[in-house]
């Protein structure tokens, strides 16, 4: 998905992973998309005082408004796409090739490497639900330009306790290992916990850690966890106990602290100022580095226009 918010630059913001283990709740702010008939999603990442969680720089979740996603050509470098459905099928074309169909459950994850464009758009029918979650992973610096692919994963291992069932589209929760791309060490699981029941689950105490829950309610470490806010875990736990009274579903995120300092500005996350202003201008230029996406003819998302200042990293510590 695109960023077709109006401000395409972020504030730099300070990381907390130093911290050990935290429990402290990140309000999302809502984002108008003009592109989607006038949509808005709610941005959990980044935030002023907590930019990343791991190498997860971007979480957006786009609700039921029962409007249709259509989202033209755009490109990405430096970073990974995970598209999420929670409800309503995305079909993803891209310059590599790829025409598929995601579904509830169903992973498509995108490699931009050093150029790719792609689209997506909902199907069906229109008036039935459609929400998910759109998130994006930064490219460790020696990953940047390496050659753009797809993925898409139909099939995912579950981790199972007691009234817990996760599906783990990124990275190892327990005995449940996703096959799914990753370039840093990462976890993205979606969990269903069912009324009345209190479930343990594995961590990776060298990971930090964020969860957002989707439906329901949820305690977690203390905290009472409606939909909406982003709940940040800090490092040092090696497993999180969760409950609920009513039943619950939500979304775990983890990863080892980014070392890296990025800058992420419209859909390019890159190292220097230099590197972003190339890749937007190879982009209004119709280079060849982002390649076509089939089936749209000469529309696409045109860049927005660059802020006044130079562009700097957002700093971590």
């Amino acid at each position: 998905m695109t960023r077709l918010d109006t401000d395409a630059s972020e504030t730099i913001g300070r990381c907390l992973a130093d911290q050990g283990p935290v429990a402290r709740l990140f309000d999302a702010r809502e984002v108008p998309l003009g592109g989607i008939r006038g949509n808005t999603v709610h941005r959990s990442l980044p935030q002023r005082q907590l930019p990343m969680v791991g190498a997860w720089c971007f979480l957006d979740r786009f609700d039921d408004d029962r409007a249709d996603m259509r989202v033209l050509p755009h490109p990405h470098i430096g970073l990974q796409t995970v598209t999420w459905p929670v409800a309503g099928d995305i079909r993803h074309r891209d310059s590599v090739g790829s025409d598929v169909v995601v579904r509830p459950r169903q992973l498509n994850i995108m490699t931009a490497g050093r150029g790719i464009s792609h689209s997506e758009f909902s199907i069906g029918d229109h008036s039935l639900p459609m929400s998910g979650l759109q998130l994006w992973t930064a490219l460790p610096g020696d990953m940047l330009s390496i050659d753009p692919f797809f993925e898409q994963h139909t099939e995912l291992p579950v981790f199972t306790s007691p009234g817990l069932a996760a599906t783990v589209f990124v990275g190892t929760m327990g005995d449940a290992t996703s096959d799914a791309t990753a370039f840093t060490p990462l976890i993205g699981a979606d969990a269903t916990l069912q009324a009345g029941r209190t479930a343990s689950l594995p961590l990776d105490s060298t990971f930090e850690h964020a969860v957002m829950v989707i439906e329901g309610t949820l305690d977690v470490s203390g905290v009472a966890l409606e939909p909406g806010p982003l709940l940040y875990l800090g490092t040092g736990r090696d497993s999180l106990e969760v409950s609920t009274r009513h039943g619950s579903r939500f979304v775990l995120l983890g990863g080892t602290p980014f070392a890296e300092e990025i800058i992420m500005w419209w859909n390019f996350v890159g190292r220097t100022h230099e590197e972003i202003v190339q890749a937007r201008e190879d982009w209004e230029e119709h280079s060849p580095r982002f390649g076509t996406v089939a089936g749209h003819g000469t529309e696409r998302i045109p860049a927005p226009p660059l802020p006044n200042v130079r562009l700097t990293p957002r700093r971590r510590g």
